[in-house]
């Protein structure tokens, strides 16, 4: 695969990524290079990974837990203290070898050692391949609040290494194929059309790099999100309260981030019908493909009070509104929308029915 130049670095896939990782380490003097990996990266994919690797570096691995419950403030401060012990200096380097959780975590806990020390991430899910990969955001969530705190700062280089997602569980990939679909709503028609066939693994693997390009095609005309980069979260409004509600709950089972966003993406496209004029057909259409892959949620009265009660901390709030990126057409947006409040359920009757 072709690499993706963003604005200030590459997004490198397979023998390539390797290629760029080993010129960077040996031609810059590190004082030392750290690698983050949770329990599951640690090992699946870190001893692949230093198996590619050539030449004889000081290496340190520092391990947190996985999951969306340990992206915290507490997380970091552990790492910040383990890289402070094993000596880290401004001329260290920390790759973050993991999924969204860590390579957002690991980012923002780089972007902040020390004002700053240089970072590679190295994802190793698809929703991490298609979605962190590019764009900068670090950062972690407060209590159950999604992405509420972090910096947008952007990686030494992204390496794609497709063979990782062997490593997981379906469900996970699953996850990530969300973020795919949703990459063909927003930006492009005929992606949407491509991907909507799509049901195994090795197909999803095909397109990694469209979704990779799409991502960054509006990134760089938009890297501060003040008008096009919205457009990515589509979706991700009601997606995110959901999400965050599933957390917190101590009676429910905690939903994946595609899992919640295509929920988002259903009750979203049923906005965009009524407010917008996104096409029934289309509507429809949007509604059969994700619950060909996601199994349906069953929400209450009283959970849906409490998601929308969420919605006052969406980081995409601005003057007191909710704001919502809303689909015209499949491949066609609009941003900054308010919705009225009664349409809600509306959207959450219409994925049940």
């Amino acid at each position: 695969m072709e690499s993706i130049l963003s604005d200030s670095y590459a997004v490198h896939f397979n023998e390539k990524a390797f290629d760029a990782l080993n010129k960077e380490l040996n031609s810059v003097s590190y004082s030392k290079i750290f690698i983050l990996v949770d329990e599951n990266t640690h090992d699946h994919c870190l001893p692949s990974f230093m198996g590619r690797i050539n030449g004889d570096y000081p290496f340190e691995i520092i391990e947190i837990e996985s999951g969306e419950v340990n992206k915290t403030i507490e997380t970091c401060t552990g790492v910040w203290e383990a890289l402070s012990e094993l000596g880290a200096d401004r001329k260290s380097i920390l790759i973050n070898l993991g999924g969204g959780v860590l390579t957002d975590l690991g980012g923002f806990v780089a972007s902040t050692f020390k004002r700053g020390i240089t970072f590679v991430n190295v994802p190793t899910t698809l929703l991490s391949m298609v979605d962190a990969s590019v764009g900068g955001k670090t950062g972690v969530d407060l209590g159950s609040l999604k992405n509420q705190i972090g910096v947008i700062n952007q990686p030494k280089m992204v390496l794609i290494i497709p063979d990782f997602l062997e490593t997981l569980e379906e469900r996970q990939v699953k996850s990530g194929f969300a973020e795919m679909l949703k990459h063909g709503l927003i930006k492009d028609r005929k992606y949407w059309d491509e991907l909507k066939t799509v049901s195994i693994l090795s197909q999803m693997k095909e397109h990694i790099l469209q979704s990779v390009k799409i991502k960054n095609e509006v990134v760089l005309e938009d890297p501060t999100e003040q008008g096009l980069r919205k457009i990515l979260n589509y979706g991700h409004t009601l997606g995110h309260a959901i999400e965050s509600y599933f957390l917190e709950s101590k009676e429910k089972a905690t939903l994946l981030h595609g899992e919640a966003i295509a929920i988002g993406m259903i009750t979203e496209g049923y906005l965009s019908h009524k407010l917008i004029g996104l096409p029934l057909s289309e509507l429809d259409e949007i509604k059969n493909v994700f619950l060909k892959h996601y199994n349906k949620v069953v929400f209450s009265k009283d959970d849906i009070t409490q998601i929308l009660a969420l919605l006052k901390y969406d980081k995409k709030n601005s003057h007191g509104s909710v704001n919502f990126v809303l689909l015209n057409n499949i491949g066609e947006t609009s941003i900054d929308l308010e919705i009225p409040p009664e349409m809600f359920p509306e959207a959450f009757a219409y994925y049940m029915e």
